[in-house]
């Protein structure tokens, strides 16, 4: 029942990330896919991950953290659901702070963890506390 009622969810309230992550879904849909917690996890050989409503991209797992990054993206699904249409500008703040080079330098040169963002280290504590386990934090 929880799951169905995630999918309805991220399939309603939660339909412009959604929708976004299904194209990129069918772009990658030669790479291998897995149901995490109701989410389709699609593994790319990449060392970060990307969360798109009803879908995560997320590290294979023989890279180090896979785990980690998996609990932090399905938390990204958690906010999906929270702040429904509002989350594509949380979206965005996400994405500018994770692959803007401005904030890679920022966050080299003065050792900030990339939780330092309160949209990243909301979705590493969602993460933690809906899956029992332990997101990334660095």
């Amino acid at each position: 029942m929880k799951k169905a009622l995630f999918i309805l969810l991220q399939c309603t309230w939660g339909i412009i990330p959604t929708l976004a992550g299904l194209i990129f879904f069918i772009k990658l849909r030669k790479l291998p896919h897995r149901i995490y917690r109701g989410c389709i996890d699609t593994r790319w050989n990449i060392r970060s991950g990307l969360s798109l409503g009803l879908f995560i991209f997320t590290p294979n797992d023989d890279i180090k953290d896979a785990e980690k990054i998996r609990v932090h993206e399905f938390g990204h699904c958690i906010q999906s659901i929270v702040l429904g249409p509002a989350f594509v500008v949380f979206g965005i703040v996400s994405l500018v702070w994770g692959r803007h080079p401005y904030y890679a330098r920022l966050r080299k040169e003065k050792k900030l963890p990339y939780t330092y963002c309160f949209v990243e280290s909301w979705a590493s504590k969602w993460g933690e506390l809906v899956t029992g386990k332990e997101a990334i934090w660095d």
